[in-house]
């Protein structure tokens, strides 16, 4: 079986950005957060952060505890797109980027030649090289398999810098040493359910046959598992999109119900221009809001299918009337569009008002898409567009020229 993936995961991505960025913070500890406040979360640490047990999801205020000189960066989400896109172009030069996996993941196809141990190994190490020459502090760990699957696996197996190769004759006993939760797709609630099928070591798992695999996913990803583990190479069919929202920490200045409202208009707005350009429209709104203490609030309404900004606007008002007049400070707002249905599977009706407000909702976005986020929009988000800011992309990527306008960094350290 020949080896037919190289995969590549960019090490700490978001922290190791601001190293490459800014000189001073080299060498230190550094967390990105999304505001800087010890009440929110760190979404990534360099490897300096690391080493004191700060990693993703850790609380500011205990990472500062954790890991003395921490600097804590403000998020700058444009610049990781611009670098996201330069990077790809950069893998692209040695090798075709055959798939985005997230912004700090893509993995190549390997065909014909490339497909052999030592020439896969000389187009990892070219990688590596190009990079490391026009941005030395964007380290990678490159993973090379018989699929995607297993390459990815392998890239997580030696970080940071790594590169792990695994062959048809190593399989299943290289694999052997991790757990459970080091494959992609098998969560808490996964590895619950394969403990229910007794299957508790990555050995138990590979060895198990099908049908215990096909009965711990609840149908055919489990027969998909025990293809994917063997090294083959399997086709799944074409995902549709589900959701599409935007959720937003707000920095303390803003934790108030009025400059929440606004955040949630701009938040509205944004995902109603992502709507529209990936083709879809959508019949269900949801707005939530978490507050400061944990307390949750949230409400949805279903109507006709749309993608009129306006008409998005009038339902959210109708939802915000809903909002409880005793809560706490909010601390992070939300909203998301579901029952989401391609423009192409819906019959639209004669020439309308709403059609000649989709005309002007398409001018604002090719607007907004030339002249940078911001540019035009609704006036309900006047009062505090620049805490709308987008959000850190992960798996959805957006073109470098919707994101277009970058912040200034911004750091504490104490």
């Amino acid at each position: 079986m020949a080896l037919r993936a190289l995969f590549v995961d960019f090490n700490s991505y978001f922290s190791s950005v601001e190293q490459q960025e800014l000189p001073h913070l080299r060498g230190r500890p550094v967390a990105v957060a999304p505001v800087l406040t010890d009440s929110t979360c760190c979404i990534a640490a360099s490897y300096e952060a690391k080493r004191f047990g700060v990693k993703t999801g850790t609380n500011v205020g205990e990472a500062r505890k954790r890991c003395p000189g921490l600097v804590v960066v403000e998020a700058r989400p444009s610049l990781y797109v611009e670098y996201h896109h330069k990077l790809i172009a950069m893998v692209d030069s040695c090798l075709p980027v055959t798939a985005i996996r997230s912004i700090d993941e893509m993995c190549c196809n390997l065909r014909g030649r490339w497909c052999e141990r030592e020439t896969a190994l000389g187009l990892a190490h070219e990688i590596k090289a190009r990079i490391a020459t026009t941005m030395p502090f964007m380290r990678s760990s490159i993973g090379i398999a018989p699929n995607p699957f297993l390459a990815k696996t392998a890239s997580d197996m030696q970080k940071p810098d790594g590169l792990v190769v695994i062959d048809e004759h190593d399989l299943p006993e290289c694999l052997f040493r991790l757990e459970l939760r080091d494959f992609c797709g098998i969560g808490a609630s996964r590895e619950a359910r394969l403990h229910e099928c007794g299957i508790r070591t990555v050995q138990q798992l590979c060895l198990a046959p099908k049908e215990t695999l096909h009965r711990a996913w609840n149908g055919i990803e489990g027969d998909r598992m025990y293809a994917l583990l063997r090294g083959e190479e399997v086709e799944r069919a074409p995902s549709e999109r589900c959701t599409v929202g935007h959720s937003h920490v707000l920095e303390p200045k803003c934790r108030t119900k009025p400059l929440a409202e606004a955040v949630l208009h701009r938040l509205l707005q944004k995902a109603a221009a992502r709507l529209r350009t990936l083709g879809y429209l959508a019949a269900g709104l949801s707005v939530s809001v978490k507050f400061l203490g944990q307390q949750r609030w949230g409400e949805e309404m279903n109507f006709l299918e749309t993608q009129d900004t306006l008409e998005f606007i009038r339902i959210f008002g109708l939802l915000w009337q809903r909002y409880p007049a005793s809560a706490p400070p909010p601390l992070q707002v939300g909203v998301t569009f579901f029952h989401l249905t391609a423009v192409n599977n819906v019959t639209r009706p004669l020439p309308s008002m709403e059609s000649s407000r989709l005309a002007l909702d398409q001018a604002m976005d090719r607007l907004n898409q030339a002249y940078g986020r911001n540019t035009v929009y609704f006036g309900g988000a006047q009062p505090e567009v620049a805490a709308g800011a987008a959000p850190i992309a992960f798996t959805n990527i957006p073109a470098k020229e919707i994101e277009r306008k970058t912040f200034p960094a911004r750091a504490c350290s104490h």
